[in-house]
């Protein structure tokens, strides 16, 4: 019984050498490499905002931002944006109004502001653009030199006089002015400036 014993036990121990040898001999399987990740291009077009003949706003932030325009002039304006609202004006079609002036310093009045811009609706299109035209026309017998600009998508007419530059236009029945005050903006720059303003005055915030 003894040698039976023995012998079972050495043949369960070269079992055990030849399968390690044979798991030995097997080659280990390498890891798979990483998997790197595909970014497919969304194909859903992205939203952007664009001038529109919009509801005036009640606040200066719905018009321009501080932030946007501090970053459109390339500086930080004093004070925060006052909003004066207009009255309606029958007798012309204006149906309401609003101005907002912008960059004025502490213990100073309106007149102070660097930038002002302001919005008007009328009654219908041909009114708002009568108006335009009227305003550039009175600018143009007082001296001021006047030039068709482009404005987003739609076309405006910047008014250079000697004190004030302006920026003008309409889309439907609403109409924009962006107002420089004392040469604030350089001359040099208006174009570069004043348009981006007037845009972001009819873009209604996204």
């Amino acid at each position: 019984m003894r040698g039976n014993k023995f012998v079972v036990a050495l043949g369960v121990g070269v079992l055990l050498v030849v399968s390690t040898a044979c798991s030995a001999a097997v080659p280990q399987t390498q890891a798979p490499p990483p998997q790197i990740p595909r970014i497919t291009p969304s194909t859903t077009p992205s939203r952007v905002p664009v001038m529109v003949d919009r509801a005036l706003p009640d606040d200066c932030e719905l018009v321009v931002p501080v932030e946007v325009m501090n970053t459109t002039l390339g500086q930080e304006l004093p004070g925060e944006p006052r909003i004066i609202v207009g009255i309606k004006e029958p007798g012309i079609g204006r149906t309401g109004k609003i101005d907002c002036y912008y960059g004025i310093p502490d213990k100073k009045g309106l007149t102070d502001a660097k930038i002002v811009i302001g919005l008007s609706s009328y009654t219908d299109d041909l009114t708002a653009r009568t108006r335009v035209s009227e305003s550039v026309e009175a600018e143009r017998a007082d001296g001021a030199k006047i030039t068709e600009v482009d404005v987003g998508k739609q076309k405006g007419t910047l008014v250079e006089g000697k004190d004030e530059q302006l920026l003008i236009g309409s889309l439907g029945k609403s109409t924009f002015v962006v107002r420089n005050r004392n040469n604030f903006i350089p001359k040099e720059k208006l174009i570069a400036i004043l348009p981006v303003l007037a845009a972001q005055s009819m873009t209604p915030p996204v």
